[in-house]
């Protein structure tokens, strides 16, 4: 079925509709992009940005929601009905992007997409999943081998010297924080990279995932997740997926779950809580971001999905162009966009503009109203591919075709 998310002008009529149809049950349902990601030495310097830099710090947010959702019944498959652990995205045309006061240019402007419809992970893939996969394949990581200059050199300025091999040791950037307030302009105040971090050991070697079995895995690259993908039989949503699953049913909501932060005072994401400790303070004494959360911790939007913003950013499958919503605006009948051809990011300074970078979504536990704010819908930024990060996850969809597929392959056994 081809549903519209609502507007309030609309939404009687459509529901109406929705009640009509056989596939819908009406019933109640549950930063300028980062620098390039690798510290190895000070030959090399920080090339790695924070993920949302130059957010700002906004504190806007607006009166309680008065949005309209389509309610529709949560589908969750069973392993017969449906692929098991994820639950069924309607198709649909939505508005992508936002023009709202919070809104980055590369958000900008809301135009009209259409998706069909498609299976989507309930959760982020996590530790105990991924340890699944690692164990069935023998897959080594990215942050586990040895960096790769031919992936690093296109991340930083042209002549930038090769670093010693020395120092091209395995590891990962961790968000390490500060002991006192700083100014929100020197990113490698808080972050670092850390030869041994890896998604066994996100802080570094002497951390660890232990009690973390339903945790968001994270250290793992865009080419991690492709592996798993490949491995599970499914693959990365387009970012017009993940975006249409995000906002729920809801139309231009600011949040995954209506226009009010913390309605009634309580937390819809696991992000920074900036009212406790000033980010990114993290000592001891202060408290601060205590890192990712368990999957499920917060109620799921409309469509049943879990953590859609915060907890941790998501891989999908698009190359990164911060102009792309301005181009594809000016195009008709936009369905099942694939993203553009090619790279371009002209405001992550000292990177070239057009080094490979894959979007990521969704804002992470380090989000907050001073410095991030990516914990929307809408919100956006590009990554190296390469770059594994402490607060970098992924979840998967399928379409309805490739699972129809695999049914009649396990049938056929």
């Amino acid at each position: 079925m081809w549903v519209r998310t609502m507007s309030k002008k609309s939404a009687k009529r459509a529901r109406q509709e929705a009640s009509r149809s056989k596939s819908v049950v009406v019933v109640a349902a549950p930063a300028p992009s980062p620098r390039r990601t690798r510290l190895f030495a000070a030959a090399v310097g920080l090339l790695v940005a924070c993920a949302g830099i130059g957010y700002g710090a906004a504190r806007y947010f607006a009166p309680p929601s008065t949005d309209v959702r389509l309610r529709v019944q949560v589908i969750e498959g069973d392993g017969i009905a449906g692929p098991k652990g994820m639950v069924w995205v309607p198709g649909g045309e939505f508005l992508m992007g936002s023009d709202h006061k919070l809104a980055q240019r590369n958000e900008r402007p809301a135009h009209e997409v259409g998706v069909h419809g498609f299976w989507m992970d309930r959760t982020h893939v996590t530790n105990a999943q991924f340890a699944a996969f690692v164990q069935a394949t023998g897959y080594v990581t990215t942050a586990e081998r040895r960096p790769d200059w031919e992936t690093i050199k296109v991340q930083v300025a042209p002549g930038t010297p090769k670093p010693p091999d020395s120092a091209l040791v395995p590891g990962a950037m961790v968000f390490v924080g500060t002991d006192r307030p700083v100014p929100l302009k020197d990113y490698s105040q808080w972050w670092a990279y850390v030869p041994g971090a890896d998604w066994r050991h996100p802080q570094g070697p002497a951390s660890s995932i232990e009690g973390k079995a339903d945790h968001p895995v994270v250290q793992v690259s865009y080419e991690d997740a492709l592996a798993y993908a490949k491995w599970a039989g499914k693959r990365l949503p387009t970012e017009a997926e993940w975006e249409f699953a995000a906002r729920g049913g809801l139309e231009q909501a600011t949040f995954a779950w209506g226009d009010e932060f913390a309605p009634q005072g309580k937390l819809m994401a696991n992000v920074w809580e900036g009212k406790r400790v000033r980010f990114p303070v993290v000592s001891p004494k202060a408290g601060g971001a205590v890192g990712t959360s368990a999957v499920r911790t917060f109620p799921a939007n409309g469509y049943g999905l879990y953590d859609m913003t915060g907890n941790a950013w998501q891989w999908v499958a698009d190359w990164y162009d911060a102009d792309y919503f301005a181009k594809e605006a000016k195009l008709a009948n936009v369905v099942d966009p694939q993203g553009p051809s090619a790279s371009y990011d002209p405001d992550d300074r000292g990177v070239p503009a057009n080094a490979p970078k894959r979007v990521t979504r969704g804002g992470s536990f380090l989000c907050n109203v001073d410095y991030c704010l990516s914990y929307r819908p809408s919100a956006r930024r590009g990554t190296d591919p390469y770059n594994p990060m402490s607060h970098i996850g992924f979840r998967l969809v399928m379409d309805a075709g490739d699972w129809e597929k695999s049914r009649v392959r396990v049938a056929a056994r």
